[in-house]
């Protein structure tokens, strides 16, 4: 069944600038509260520089209608914890949030953090993690609970979440254990833009770029001047593979080459450090039938990767109007 209109959650490129992080964000989230996006994508890992979770609060309070989809990783916080701030954005904003459940972080800040888990044990823990802030958010008496990982006696949240403000989990990861623990739990799953954009489509959310312009030529010209292929940003990359058990960024790191397809499929922002996904590049038109398409088969929500420009983001404000769905 085609949904009735996308949920896109815009996410900023790389920026390696703390002095320009926050207002960056806070543009990025304004923007998408006065032009119909959900909410803006934090991130969460050593190398952020601001915690998701005050970066969230700082930008409802900014912000009318704004549902920011939150990264979660177990590693840095415990179940009761999550819920409780959930929980307590309900009663602040009255708003729910989303949370983008994941396990990665680079392999040596695991290890600085003392986390010794395996890859597919990381996701088993995911998993109790999902379940029990589920029940702490919905249960009306106290709840007990045993896992491997995580173990509750009589442990109660107040007050109960309303059913409404119920935040919605999204999982990113692309190996098994991650497409396991998202049937289990009944998460979104997420999936990289495929370099066919015909077959490959197993998921009803997907991450991406959009860059977009009147016509098709001007897209890509604009598009090759924006994101510049150069030996040094290319080398930043390959150092950071080294020191990752992502499947998706091996995936993509080990997949098509940096050239702009024909069909609009783009691999160099990611292969050049400067984006975490593909960009899909064309015009309005082109990209909107395409949006329409993935819709038809099954896709229902987008992280969105975008430049932190007023005018890019007009841009593509307009390839998503195209579709008709947004």
């Amino acid at each position: 069944m085609m949904p009735s209109r996308l949920r896109v959650f815009p996410a900023i490129s790389r920026n390696r600038d703390p002095k320009k992080y926050v207002g960056e964000l806070m543009r990025v989230a304004q923007f998408a509260d006065r032009n119909g996006f959900e909410g803006i994508l934090l991130f969460e890992g050593n190398d952020v520089f601001v915690e998701p979770w005050a970066m969230a609060q700082h930008i409802m309070a900014g912000t009318t209608q704004s549902s920011p989809l939150i990264a979660v990783n177990p590693v840095y916080m415990h179940p009761f914890t999550t819920a409780k701030f959930v929980s307590s954005f309900a009663q602040l904003y009255g708003r729910k949030i989303y949370l983008n459940m994941i396990t990665g972080t680079a392999v040596s800040d695991l290890q600085g953090l003392g986390d010794d888990q395996s890859h597919a044990d990381r996701y088993v823990r995911l998993g109790e993690f999902v379940a029990l802030v589920r029940q702490l958010l919905s249960s009306p008496r106290p709840l007990d609970f045993e896992g491997r990982f995580y173990r509750a006696s009589s442990l109660q949240l107040r007050p109960r979440l309303p059913a409404e403000l119920m935040p919605e989990f999204l999982i990113a990861g692309q190996s098994e254990p991650a497409q396991r623990v998202a049937e289990e739990t009944g998460c979104i799953k997420m999936q990289m833009l495929p370099p066919d954009l015909d077959r490959g489509l197993n998921a009803p959310g997907m991450n991406f770029g959009i860059f977009a312009r009147e016509s098709r030529d001007a897209a890509r010209q604009a598009a090759k001047s924006r994101f510049r292929d150069n030996r040094d940003d290319r080398e930043l990359l390959a150092l950071t593979m080294e020191n990752t058990d992502s499947v998706w960024k091996r995936h993509l790191y080990d997949g098509e080459g940096g050239e702009l397809q024909d069909n609009g499929y783009w691999l160099l922002p990611f292969l050049t450090f400067q984006a975490d996904c593909p960009y899909l590049v064309g015009s309005y038109a082109e990209i909107g039938a395409r949006l329409k398409d993935f819709a038809a088969k099954g896709l229902s929500t987008i992280m969105l990767d975008m430049v932190a420009d007023e005018a890019e983001m007009q841009h593509v404000c307009k390839a998503l109007a195209a579709s008709g769905m947004f």
